[in-house]
Order: C-alpha cells, then structure tokens, then sequence
C-alpha cells in the first residue's frame, strides 16, 4: 500500500531546505488541513496537498 503521507525529511530534500524548516512548513499545511476538518497527523502532511500547495497539482506523484 501506498504511504499517503511526506515526512519532514522528505519535505526538506523536496525543496532544499532545513528539517526545521520543513516542519514549519509542515504545521502551516496542516493548520490549513485543520481548519477544513481534516484530521492531521504531527511531523507529516498528505503528499496531495503537498504538491497541490506548492507546486498547483501538476507535479507527478512518485
């Protein structure tokens, strides 16, 4: 089965950036999540949501 979800050191090589800085990014997105009603879960973020948020939904899911 298919992990659903990108963690924080997946983020953080996916845009170049630190751990710390991918989680922030990651407790932005599911603050967004949160406050549509979607249940979330600490320290990673849906990877559909993910691509859709920073790249529009065009990047290709691996």
């Amino acid at each position: 089965m298919e992990n659903k979800f990108i963690r924080a050191d997946d983020v953080a090589k996916e845009l170049n950036i630190s751990t710390a800085h991918a989680y922030k990014i990651i407790r932005m997105l599911n603050e967004e999540l949160k406050s549509k009603g979607y249940i979330t879960i600490a320290g990673r973020v849906n990877k559909h949501y993910f691509n859709e948020r920073l790249y529009s939904g065009d990047k290709e899911e691996s």
